[in-house]
């Protein structure tokens, strides 16, 4: 059997997969070692505990704690751990990617499926028996049949409002409104309104909001107080961030940190 090309810190494998369980080090090095970059595989990565943020052509997406992120084959991404992660990697060889998504997208992870990518990643990766071979075709069966979560964030690619984009996301907390940011960026604000939804799906404050709390995920992964972030993100008190949160996520900050 001809072994498939790997990825980063994965060497070739011989088998229709091969899985990484990874610490917060191992996903710090595996992002350093692999950049921005694409491969011939599917790829499914999670996070176990923490958050990882992935960027995948015009999108940035948030992967918090039992979510994934599905990065089809020959697809462009690089990946950034945060706060006490731990979590892991799955690649599978194109042809048992039949039948998942053709886009990059998040999903929330069942147990039946974590505990299989343990039992994967336990296994000798240098050669590949066929009493194997059920077990690879349960997780692609489970992986089709996963819940999307949208946690992605659509950038959009006009210089200008990618310009405004990337503002907001170095600093939530800007308090400039929409009129004052295509003054800054040169355009209308009737243009900015009109385009930003054409680009990203979004409304210009439906995205400004969506930012905030992808960088609020990133904040209390990394332990910072939830008032600190509601503060750090621009909200005039904890109780507007602790309802946009749970309307957005269904969980308050706090629950989600556990």
């Amino acid at each position: 059997m001809a072994l498939t090309s790997g990825s980063g810190s994965f060497p070739a494998f011989p088998g229709p997969l091969v899985a990484r369980v990874w610490s917060k080090r191992d996903a710090e090095r595996e992002a350093r070692m692999a950049g921005v970059h694409s491969h011939d595989e599917g790829q499914l990565c999670g996070a176990i505990d923490g958050l990882l943020t992935v960027r995948t052509g015009a999108t940035l997406w948030a992967v918090p704690a039992v979510h994934a992120i599905w990065i089809p084959p020959r697809c462009e991404h690089g990946i950034d751990p945060h706060g006490r992660f731990d979590g892991w990697a799955l690649l599978m060889r194109e042809d048992l990617c039949a039948g998942l998504p053709e886009e990059p997208c998040t999903v929330r992870v069942s147990g039946l499926l974590m505990e299989a990518v343990k039992r994967v990643a336990s296994w000798d990766q240098e050669s590949w028996e066929r009493r194997r071979d059920p077990l690879a075709a349960v997780i692609a069966a489970e992986i089709r049949e996963l819940p999307e979560a949208p946690l992605g964030l659509p950038m959009p690619t006009d210089p200008r409002l990618l310009k405004v984009a990337r503002a907001l996301l170095d600093d939530p907390a800007d308090r400039r409104d929409q009129s004052e940011w295509a003054r800054w960026a040169g355009l209308s604000a009737r243009t900015l309104s009109r385009r930003f939804p054409q680009e990203t799906g979004l409304s210009f404050q439906r995205w400004r909001q969506r930012a905030r709390l992808l960088r609020a995920l990133e904040r209390l992964a990394n332990d910072i107080p939830v008032t600190t972030v509601a503060l750090e993100l621009g909200y005039d008190n904890v109780s507007a961030f602790i309802a946009a949160f749970r309307d957005r996520f269904g969980v308050t900050p706090g629950k989600w940190r556990g």
